[in-house]
């Protein structure tokens, strides 16, 4: 809808209003209206549809990225419950919220910084924030975010496992093995316990402590079997711990678990690769 036709619209809303105001309310003004409204709702239509589409548009280009697959957490956070304030800070963090669901993390970022702007110290925006900015790469930044969350909500355990992998990216391993330790003994979000296994399987691996690293990945693996990135790090854990043969039914499983996701996809060709005389990747 451009300017222009919200602006056509807006004039001949105006028309009909001062013409009311003015005391005219025959069958005509009445017609006007109906036909006004049913232009609106026409126009609400198309771009009701065409915002499916542009959700169509934004599952393209995940699919486009599955190339380079992240092993960062999969966004998860409950839709915020809008509610009216005063000050709208309510409908910045549903705005942020949307963003991060269709991958727009810097449009999310910009939306929950306002947020907080009118709404200080509002926790569901700073773990949303946090989120934006993880995504992004923006590590530091993140890590204050999730820090705030933490500080009063001790017990959340998504946001821990988070701080976890920025620890891990930030390869402070002492801290990341602290945090995402302290998720399982939480154990009170079934992804947050999944990933904080997974994590420590990659810290463990990063450390070269293999036999721990294949605990973890096995661990992960009996929570949640479709979590394919883990069997590509597990076959990794096996090949640097000299267990080749355990490495390829390790990847021959992620595979075969889901050959159409991306990490199903570098389980394939990895094992292709070493068939061939190749060599994982260590990092």
């Amino acid at each position: 809808m451009t300017d222009d036709l919200i602006g056509a619209m807006r004039a001949r809303y105006a028309d009909i209003d001062r013409r009311l105001d003015a005391g005219t309310a025959d069958a005509a003004v009445k017609g006007e209206i109906i036909a006004l409204f049913k232009t609106v709702e026409q126009q609400v239509a198309e771009l009701s549809a065409l915002k499916d589409d542009i959700k169509a548009l934004v599952d393209k280009w995940k699919a486009a990225q599955a190339a380079a697959p992240s092993l960062a957490p999969q966004f998860s956070a409950e839709r915020p419950v809008v509610h009216a304030d005063h000050i709208g800070a309510s409908t910045f963090i549903e705005k942020g919220w949307s963003r991060l669901s269709l991958g727009d993390h810097e449009g999310a970022e910009t939306a929950l910084l306002k947020a907080i702007d009118l709404s200080p110290g509002d926790v569901q925006a700073i773990a949303l924030l946090g989120w934006a900015q993880m995504l992004q790469e923006k590590y530091d930044e993140a890590m204050m975010s999730f820090q705030k969350v933490l500080m009063k909500e001790p017990s959340n355990a998504l946001a821990r496992i988070n701080v976890g992998y920025i620890c891990l990216k930030k390869k402070i391993f002492g801290e990341a093995i602290e945090h995402l330790s302290k998720a399982i003994r939480l154990d009170n979000d079934k992804k947050a316990t999944l990933y904080a296994h997974f994590y420590l399987g990659l810290v463990y691996l990063e450390r070269e402590m293999y036999e721990d690293a294949e605990n973890f990945f096995q661990k992960t693996l009996a929570i949640g079997p479709n979590l394919i990135e883990a069997y590509y790090e597990l076959g990794r854990a096996y090949w640097f711990n000299d267990q080749k043969d355990e490495a390829k039914a390790a990847w021959a499983k992620g595979h075969a678990t889901n050959k159409f996701n991306p990490w199903g996809k570098r389980c394939a060709e990895i094992l292709q690769s070493v068939e061939a005389g190749g060599e994982p990747p260590r990092g």
